[in-house]
């Protein structure tokens, strides 16, 4: 690996632009159901944060609010459930649960030496298995407060617009990346603080506000294959 290859990093965020799906609530359902809950209380749950980002809650609330559903919850646990629900996730779903391009993409990135790095506003439930199948180097997620080894409700900051910027900066200092020779994927307008960050910024999908920024901004995009059926 060259030293030039060593210094560039690739950074992208995780739910609907290297997996399909929303891992927080994909997980809250999971470990809803095998607690024995009906399905009104994850429906009664996830309504409340829809409701509260419809009155114009702003994301970083919202990520905030969704931790609280688990204060008390044992983080060991919380663990041992997130390796169940990535194992059941990949295997349910028909069409795989990575988004192809970008999966393909990272991939690429690190056979030309490049560390991935995962930035998302989901957590260590859902992240940690995700990491260690795709091989990310590390991950950057909302870190939920524990004390003698259940959360308390509380984070320390969601891992959520501005903040994933600062997030990856400080992981360049650390780690002597070169961002102005970096990459990042992002699918969402709250992702342009992180792709502002790296020199090589790749819009993902078809949100309207990303793709308009993104075309604004001369930036690359990467249109995506819808599932099947």
């Amino acid at each position: 690996m060259s030293a030039g290859a060593a210094s560039q990093a690739v950074f992208s965020d995780v739910d609907e632009t290297l997996i399909r799906v929303k891992s927080m609530f994909r997980f809250l359902e999971f470990y809803l159901r095998s607690r024995g809950e009906p399905p009104a209380t994850y429906d009664r749950l996830t309504s409340e944060l829809r409701d509260a980002a419809l009155r114009g809650a702003p994301r970083g609330e919202i990520n905030r609010r969704y931790y609280r559903l688990y204060r008390g919850e044992e983080a060991k646990h919380l663990s041992h459930a997130g390796r169940r629900w990535f194992t059941t996730e990949w295997q349910e779903r028909a069409d795989g649960l990575y988004v192809p391009e970008v999966e393909e993409a990272l991939a690429a990135h690190q056979k030309a030496g490049q560390p991935v790095v995962l930035v998302s506003g989901s957590f260590f439930a859902c992240l940690d298995p995700i990491a260690e199948d795709v091989r990310a180097d590390q991950v950057l997620g909302t870190r939920p407060v524990v004390r003698r080894g259940e959360l308390t409700g509380e984070v320390l900051v969601p891992m959520i617009g501005a903040t994933k910027g600062r997030a990856v900066r400080i992981a360049a200092a650390l780690r002597g990346f070169d961002l102005a020779r970096s990459s990042a994927y992002g699918d969402h307008i709250s992702d342009v603080p992180m792709l502002e960050a790296v020199g090589r910024p790749v819009a993902v999908g078809d949100d309207e506000e990303l793709t308009a920024h993104a075309r604004r901004s001369g930036w690359s995009r990467m249109l995506t294959r819808a599932p099947r059926g």
